[in-house]
Parts: structure tokens; C-alpha cells; sequence
């Protein structure tokens, strides 16, 4: 879409909190009209709705949106986002272990401003597995590099943490 229309979504997101839990849907709807506008077979459309879903509480209808904005093709920055938040409201509906399948080979891949959000996403699923260990090796190996001193430090811990 154009940068007009990303310029309103990104000044609709940023109302969000104006909007409180009981007017979620008035919020739904805004995002609603906006995403009418894009393309038929739009892959922003579903990802959108999904964000604003999953925003007011719903991740049990964000999941389906997600997983048709991936179909549809959904690519880059926001296809990263898409498997963050589709793992995070997997986790919220019962459901970590498809978490940990879609986000642990984002750990190999190109990096971005995102990676610490893998990470405590990740983190957050294996511990709703009982795999606690691995997920604060993953959050402390997320911070180390963000500390002013003991970097080194917290990365070796890190490390500890899943060799035992």
C-alpha cells in the first residue's frame, strides 16, 4: 500500500490505547475501515485484522488471520512479525509447541530489530512447556548484548544454562 495509508494505520495504532477494553471493537472497527481499502487478496488485510484482534484480547481469532496472512504470501518485516505474534497468541490459546516450531528457525536466520522479540517470544513458549532453561538462556543471551558491562559474563551464563 502507499505511504499515505501507512502513515493513517500507523495514526490509527497509535490511538490504541485511547480506545480502552470496552471499546476494543470501536478500535476493530477502525482498523476495519482501513484494511477495506487495500487490494482484494491483500496479505496486510488478515495480518492487520490479526493485530488488532489479538491487540483487545482475542488471540483465539487472531491465529486463523495469521495463518492466511502467511498464505497469502505475507513477506519481510511483517511476515517476522506475523510469526512472533501468531507464536505468542498460539502460547495465549494453548498451544506453545507450534510457538517453538515456527520461531526457533528465526534464530538462524538474517537478523533485525526483531530478535530480542523472537527470543522473549521463544523464551516465553518453552516455558509454558516446562523448559524453562532454555528459555531464560535465550532471554539473558537476548539482554547480555544490551548490558553496559558483563557482557561476556551473561553470555557464558547463558550458554550454561543449556549444556548442563
Amino acid at each position: 500500500m502507499d505511504m499515505a495509508w501507512e502513515k493513517r494505520l500507523d495514526a490509527a495504532w497509535g490511538t490504541f490505547d485511547e480506545y480502552g477494553e470496552d471499546r476494543a471493537g470501536e478500535f476493530r472497527g477502525v482498523i476495519d475501515a482501513l484494511v477495506d481499502e487495500l487490494p482484494e487478496g491483500s496479505p496486510l488485510a488478515p495480518f492487520e485484522r490479526a493485530c488488532a484482534f489479538d491487540s483487545t484480547g482475542h488471540s483465539d481469532r487472531a491465529v486463523p488471520l495469521y495463518r492466511e496472512a502467511l498464505e497469502r504470501g505475507l513477506d519481510g518485516y511483517r511476515r517476522r512479525r506475523t510469526l512472533i505474534q501468531l507464536s505468542s497468541s498460539l502460547r495465549n490459546i494453548g498451544q506453545p509447541e507450534e510457538g517453538v516450531a515456527l520461531l526457533t528457525p528465526e534464530l538462524d536466520g538474517p537478523g533485525d530489530e526483531l530478535d530480542d522479540a523472537v527470543r522473549a517470544t521463544l523464551a516465553l513458549c518453552l516455558a509454558s512447556l516446562g523448559r524453562e532453561r532454555e528459555g531464560l538462556a535465550l532471554v539473558l543471551g537476548a539482554l547480555a548484548p544490551h548490558l553496559p558491562r558483563y557482557q561476556r559474563s551473561m553470555g557464558n551464563y547463558a550458554r550454561e544454562l543449556t549444556e548442563r
